[in-house]
């Protein structure tokens, strides 16, 4: 389901107030359950969270501080609930890049898998266990903030600084999991991707929280292939419309975009759809191009020209983030 557009409005639009009541019960039972007291596990465990329901930007977040702790000498391991793959279960089980596909495990999974041993997993204490025996020394948990049944040593939430919290009500009403009041003492510090007023509004209350604040931005290594060219965009994830922004101040014509729910699933007949629809201008075809999360599913040469638009995040005080988990996570 795409989420509705009065989530991301300032102020709550007659749906979202009509739907209020009903936020108010689902943040309240979250709020319930964030305060049951986790199982602790013989790692270290990084959760890389979000206040909202939809994307900010937690994987990204989640490989430049595996990265990090990669170059520390850590063996880190990620671990994911796998959402819509078929493998998913309370068993865990270690996400093979060349033998599984998002069907199976999820399109995140296998991006962290490309990084370092990633387990997916229904059952978070399980997962970090199955992590801990494979001989990772730190497992990043890759969502799960709201989850309380595996104790988190280091708790980030990520922001996107555009968007922040949206219209501030909870799902349905709004993109909130559960009230930020009620989320606030469940985190160690915030990390705020891109710019934008909404997301400023976060990181002063999280410092009136004493609350650790890093910025960051989600850079490209590729938009070289898609400066000049007519575009076209699509993508199913949490907010593509910043996608097809962030294409046209790459430098990139966007003309035509097409968006789809987050983890969509491509079928053949959209696939093909899309290159009849991108080839259709003989003197200036348009190049399709997507998120890297979208194309992992998508099979191989399903679409002739696809470019891949590649994202990592660069952190703005990296040594500051490093200074926070080694303080957290310190083994005495």
């Amino acid at each position: 389901m795409r989420a509705p557009v009065g989530w991301w409005l300032d102020e709550a639009d007659w749906l979202c107030r009509a739907l209020q009541p009903i936020g108010a019960v689902y943040g309240a039972l979250t709020a319930a359950r964030m305060k049951r007291t986790g199982t602790r596990v013989e790692i270290p465990v990084i959760c890389i969270g979000n206040f909202v329901a939809g994307g900010a930007g937690k994987t990204p977040t989640a490989l430049a501080i595996g990265k990090m702790l990669q170059a520390q000498g850590e063996r880190i391991a990620f671990l994911s609930r796998g959402y819509g793959g078929a493998l998913a279960s309370a068993t865990p089980v270690q996400v093979d890049p060349a033998r599984h596909n998002a069907a199976e495990v999820g399109d995140e999974p296998i991006l962290l898998a490309r990084v370092a041993p990633t387990f997916i997993c229904t059952d978070r204490v399980e997962g970090a266990r199955a992590a801990a025996q494979a001989g990772a020394t730190i497992v990043i948990l890759d969502d799960g903030l709201q989850n309380p049944h595996l104790a988190k040593d280091v708790t980030l939430a990520v922001v996107d600084g555009e968007a922040g919290i949206g219209n501030g009500l909870c799902v349905p009403a709004g993109p909130l999991r559960a009230p930020l009041e009620s989320q606030w003492p469940y985190v160690d510090g915030i990390i705020i991707i891109g710019s934008g007023a909404r997301g400023e509004r976060i990181a002063q209350e999280a410092r009136s929280q004493s609350k650790f604040v890093l910025h960051g931005t989600l850079v490209p290594d590729n938009a070289h292939e898609i400066t000049d060219k007519q575009l076209y965009a699509f993508a199913g994830i949490g907010r593509p419309e910043k996608f097809f922004r962030t294409l046209n101040d790459l430098g990139g014509r966007v003309s035509v975009t097409q968006a789809f729910a987050d983890h969509h699933a491509y079928t053949a007949a959209e696939l093909e759809n899309i290159r009849q629809r991108a080839s259709s201008n003989a003197l200036e075809p348009q190049t399709p191009v997507t998120t890297e999360k979208d194309a992992i599913r998508i099979p191989e040469g399903a679409l002739p020209g696809l470019v891949v638009l590649r994202v990592a995040l660069k952190m703005d005080e990296p040594e500051r983030l490093a200074e926070l988990i080694a303080r957290k996570i310190s083994r005495g």
